[in-house]
């Protein structure tokens, strides 16, 4: 049995439409962007696609993957003064921090997307910034609950950030960009009135 492609190799831009039928934003996108990765529609693609894009974007820069390491080191204690016991959240937080140092190790970039290939690495990124990003908005109640519709924001978390396979809404976004200090550009291909199915999730290089 084949292995599910969780994050593809790069692609060109003009692979996401026809040439007969162009999407309006290719345009701005090719102007952007260099080319695009597929990234799988499981319910966890934004967290996979952000870990992917930000660790690839520093990959040659020793002194940003080191000032990550330790900001995911340091993550531990949000998740502490959010209430999450160490023995729930450490497995996947080394986990983060083993894929950082095999990327600190080798400077091939074939390294990291064979990491992000591996369901067991991968999916235990995915998990421990599900953690991160929930602890921030318990740790900023006061805040983020004004976002949320559940009945209280606890709730919300349990039931629609930590658990796999669900998709995130956009205060899960701005949570963990603010947990990692990691500025994001997100670009929607939907929306625009443009024909045929739902686009895949994308992931702009």
């Amino acid at each position: 049995m084949a292995a599910v492609c969780l994050v593809s190799c790069k692609e060109d831009i003009s692979t996401l439409v026809s040439a007969e039928n162009p999407h309006p934003k290719q345009k701005d996108l090719d102007g952007q962007f260099f080319g695009v990765r597929k990234i799988l529609g499981d319910g966890n693609c934004f967290y996979r696609a952000f870990c992917f894009a930000y660790l690839e974007s520093i990959f040659h820069i020793p002194r940003a993957l080191e000032r990550f390491k330790q900001k995911i080191i340091q993550s531990g204690q949000v998740l502490a003064v959010a209430g999450f016991e160490e023995s729930s959240f450490i497995h996947h937080l080394d986990t983060v921090v083993n894929v950082v140092e095999e990327c600190q190790a080798d400077e091939q970039e074939s390294t990291l997307l064979k990491l992000f290939n591996d369901s067991a690495v991968s999916d235990g990124v995915v998990q421990y910034l599900r953690l991160l990003t929930s602890a921030h908005l318990q740790n900023f109640a006061d805040f983020f609950c004004n976002f949320v519709e559940a009945p209280d924001l606890q709730v919300y978390c349990r039931q629609e950030v930590e658990v796999m396979a669900m998709e995130c809404d956009h205060v899960d976004i701005l949570a963990l960009s603010q947990a990692l200090d990691v500025g994001l550009h997100i670009v929607s291909l939907e929306g625009d009135h443009h024909p045929g199915p739902p686009p895949e999730p994308l992931l702009p290089v």
